[in-house]
């Protein structure tokens, strides 16, 4: 049932290692449910009789990653083994970790505190050990905790996000009492880190069904927690005709429809997040959401850092919903170079494929050839390496010294002025020219 040459050499040798010590050890968790599926395992645990003292003294590079929990981390070839011993915890009183644990346990005892049944499951590198029928989940496709899923929940409510974020990777139903205790203790969600959460959300953004994931937040009552803005779309009617549907069921229309770019899918699900804050019925009766783009971005920088996203992508997803409205059914040269230049190159193909998901998010018939223009003059422009920014000018400030202009906020104004006359026909970008122009106009 698992293909041996699928893992590590490196890992046979840690479990060969431990048994030639006469301490028991078993491959555990997630690894073990992946190689069951063929998939190849991102990360390898180990648990093992042995206490943490004693497997540092059997390898040569271990690092006391949590040695306090029993885990250290094995280093071999450098591929890092989390090796933890044979426990069982103590209280949750942080519904993050438990405040004590105790060692010398059974094997059993200590598979009893984990989580999923789908991760319970052990391989001493000849066979499976499954006491809580992993297996027989594996092959339903179900996600079911091991033991009450109340008293999983409350030890770290983490594991209600995890619960949905491995059905989204999976693509497994979860089992009817282990997503009904979920909306029993969602609001415990509280006491779990931004960071923490921030992770198990970027992980269902990023598998292949990040709608199915964010329905299932939703619906299990933790959205409202994690991200209030979003809730406030359920079931809101933009009384508009060119949507069908409410915002939140065009945002996951969106969402649907992107690529798994954490940018984009991150700007997919906010790039109408202000839509409820900024609708109004205008006399025809037509509901409007006037600078919901520009409010949006606001929010989108506020939500990401909320969730400690690093200040790249907080700027980058900021810029692309502030500018997913930015479409020119008449294009002119000037305005789509001032559109790169507001987007940063980087952010080009999110911006045309945000567009592109959100017309897919709307009422039919699609129009995409708005966007598909755009798209054609963009690559244009950049392929004829047009100036687009005050630095592609033939001229900078040190010339504009030299002849007489002093440095400070007319200077720039001059540059910028000078940049529009470019902007509008690059032939012109010359250093006499743009010199001469200086001295008729400026001097």
């Amino acid at each position: 049932m698992i293909d041996k040459s699928k893992i590590p050499n490196e890992a046979l040798e840690v479990l060969d290692t431990l048994k030639e010590n006469r301490y028991d050890s078993f491959l555990v968790g997630g690894c073990v449910r992946d190689l069951i599926l063929n998939r190849i395992p991102k990360d390898w645990d180990v648990t093992t009789s042995a206490l943490p003292e004693q497997v540092i003294s059997l390898f040569s590079h271990v690092i006391p990653t949590r040695i306090q929990h029993g885990t250290v981390t094995v280093l071999m070839n450098n591929i890092p083994f989390e090796v933890t011993t044979f426990r069982t915890d103590g209280n949750y009183s942080d519904n993050r970790r438990p405040d004590s644990v105790q060692f010398g346990v059974s094997i059993f005892d200590d598979v009893s505190r984990r989580d999923f049944t789908i991760n319970s499951m052990l391989f001493d590198g000849e066979q499976i050990v499954d006491y809580y029928a992993g297996l027989n989940d594996l092959e339903k496709r179900m996600i079911r905790t091991v033991g009450h899923p109340w008293v999983r929940y409350q030890e770290d409510a983490l594991r209600m996000m995890r619960c949905i974020r491995f059905s989204c990777q999976l693509g497994f139903t979860i089992e009817e009492k282990t997503l009904e205790a979920i909306k029993d203790e969602c609001e415990s969600i509280k006491n779990v880190s931004w960071e923490r959460i921030r992770d198990e959300l970027v992980k269902i953004l990023m598998s292949d069904r990040p709608v199915q994931g964010i329905r299932l937040l939703q619906k299990s009552g933790l959205l409202k927690y994690i991200l209030p803005e979003l809730e406030a779309c359920v079931g809101f009617d933009q009384q508009n005709y060119h949507h069908r549907n409410d915002v939140f069921e065009h945002i996951l229309k969106v969402l649907d429809a992107t690529d798994s770019r954490l940018n984009l899918r991150l700007s997919a699900l906010l790039h109408d997040i202000a839509k409820p804050k900024t609708f109004s019925i205008g006399e025809d009766g037509v509901g409007h959401f006037y600078s919901h783009h520009i409010i949006g971005a606001e929010m989108s920088m506020e939500i990401l850092k909320r969730f400690k996203f690093d200040n790249e992508t907080i700027n980058n997803v900021y810029i692309l919903v502030k500018e997913h409205m930015a479409r020119y059914p008449k294009l002119r040269s000037g305005s789509t170079k001032k559109l790169i230049n507001r987007l940063g190159k980087h952010n080009i193909d999110d911006f045309i494929d945000l567009q592109l998901a959100d017309i897919i998010g709307s009422k039919p018939p699609y129009e995409f050839d708005n966007v598909i223009d755009l798209k054609r003059e963009i690559k244009h422009i950049l392929e004829a390496k047009e100036p687009l920014s005050v630095k592609d000018l033939a001229v900078n400030g040190y010339d504009l010294i030299e002849i007489g202009i002093e440095p400070g906020k007319r200077m720039g104004q001059i540059l910028n002025g000078l940049l529009e006359i470019v902007l509008k026909s690059p032939e012109l970008n010359t250093r006499e020219y743009l010199l001469d122009i200086v001295r008729r106009e400026y001097n």
